[in-house]
């Protein structure tokens, strides 16, 4: 990628995280405050999402909500020059150890995500293990974001594969003897023409993609959830949850079952971090 042509990002990416997080808080400002941005779409899906709490109350998570959103995008564009000491202080897994138990028996994972704490940083995970990291992605039309997002994903070596080629690049794995942690996030909302599955989440009907829960089967791996929390501004703490130890999956669309429930439980802890301006339930209501 030509550093020049992403030169205002790299100039910003050099800054010291304080610096950071001043041209974070005012972006919080444009979005909250003049813009408004998607604040109609973020209240709409708080009060269906969480109907017993108070308006003072659902107007404190929204505020930190666009607090976070505006950090993680900040923290995306520092992951361009952060160095390996930095994302170590920053970026925590707890139980590392699973991951080379799982590597130990043969097995690959799927990491079976969401848009919850900073997803971007999950990139950080080749620091960790041994296994060879990939994530799914859907190709953006913008070509400028999309490059930056690539070069984001994939500076230290995790794989990014467009989600049409997602099965067939995890069976080139498989086949070449390749173990593999394959982060696929089930969050967002199935295309029309997609296989789903409905069930309850956040106290509404909600669609989810089976791709994952799909692929996991087929190729016999382990799934497991991360589950985030953020114990200050700039710190992250990944968990890793067991979903399903594999190799085979007995019941239909466990996985996605377990997966909602830890999804769930994550959004109700700190739920200022899950991306609530995503249309999640744009068949459900209006956000006209």
């Amino acid at each position: 990628m030509n550093r020049l042509f992403y030169l205002p990002l790299y100039l910003i990416a050099i800054l010291p995280f304080p610096l950071v997080y001043f041209l974070s808080d005012c972006l919080y400002f444009l979005f909250y405050y003049i813009l408004h941005y998607r604040k109609k779409i973020v209240r709409i899906n708080l009060e269906n999402s969480f109907p017993s709490l108070s308006p003072s109350e659902l107007k404190t998570i929204e505020q930190e909500f666009y607090h976070h959103f505006c950090d993680v995008l900040f923290e995306a564009i520092k992951a361009l020059t952060i160095s390996k000491k930095t994302i170590l202080k920053r970026f925590k897994i707890t139980n590392p150890e699973m991951l080379e138990a799982f590597y130990l028996e043969n097995r690959s994972i799927v990491l079976y995500t969401a848009h919850m704490g900073n997803w971007e940083w999950l990139s950080f995970t080749p620091h960790y293990t041994r296994f060879a990291t990939s994530t799914f992605y859907q190709p953006l039309s913008n070509s400028y974001i999309n490059k930056l997002m690539y070069q984001i994903r994939s500076r230290f070596g995790t794989h990014c594969i467009p989600s049409q080629q997602g099965y067939k690049e995890l069976l080139r794995f498989k086949n070449e003897g390749v173990l593999s942690l394959n982060c696929i996030i089930g969050d967002q909302s199935p295309k029309h023409n997609s296989q789903r599955y409905t069930a309850t989440f956040m106290n509404q009907e909600t669609d989810f993609m089976v791709g994952g829960d799909r692929i996991a089967a087929k190729l016999k791996q382990a799934v497991l959830y991360p589950e985030i929390r953020k114990p200050k501004r700039g710190h992250y703490e990944l968990t890793f949850k067991v979903i399903e130890q594999g190799p085979a999956h007995e019941e239909k669309n466990k996985c996605i079952n377990a997966y909602i429930e830890l999804l769930e439980h994550n959004i109700r802890k700190q739920p200022a971090l899950w991306l609530w301006s995503h249309r999640r339930w744009i068949d459900k209501h209006s956000y006209n």
